[in-house]
């Protein structure tokens, strides 16, 4: 008769550790991924967005929108950018940062609205004194800092970072 032998405790024990050091630096490894994936969506939606204001200005002689920064509630009834660009996307989600929890769900859009470019010819947009830079020149912007990168941004270039390009006297 031969007999067969388990595994000793110290050998179960031996298994679990390695298994819970693997779980261990496998963890925040997978939520970073997670949060990356989610900053490059977003930027894509702010490039959407982008898209969308382009199609807009050609429609109103290149005059930016007159917009509020954004709402405290669907409820509220303001000219806002999920209002005003909604027409000019194929769906409400471009609105929605994959990170946003919450303000999606509140007021309608993850992103605000630069309201000092309100009414402004193209040619006139300035931010912080930098003028004929409108790879400087912020647009719209995250509601909040989701990202590990930071707040992303929509420059009036229509290119997306999550770099702030702008400061004063650039």
């Amino acid at each position: 008769m031969i007999k067969t032998r388990g595994f000793t405790l110290t050998e179960m024990l031996v298994v679990l550790a390695i298994t819970g050091a693997l779980a261990g630096i496998g963890y925040p490894v997978t939520r970073s991924f997670i949060a990356k994936s989610r900053e490059a969506a977003c930027l894509g939606n702010l490039r959407s967005l982008g898209v969308a204001l382009q199609t807009y200005l050609q429609e109103h002689n290149d005059q930016m929108p007159e917009l509020a920064t954004g709402r405290a509630s669907r409820t509220e009834d303001l000219p806002v950018l999920e209002t005003v660009l909604l027409p000019y996307l194929e769906a409400p989600d471009a609105f929605r940062c994959p990170a946003d929890k919450v303000q999606f769900e509140k007021s309608g859009s993850s992103y605000l609205w630069n309201s000092t470019q309100n009414g402004l010819h193209v040619s006139q947009l300035s931010f912080f004194g930098i003028k004929d830079r409108p790879d400087k020149i912020p647009l719209i912007a995250d509601k909040e800092s989701w990202h590990p990168g930071g707040t992303n941004f929509l420059y009036a270039d229509s290119s997306s970072s999550n770099k702030p390009r702008f400061a004063a006297g650039n």
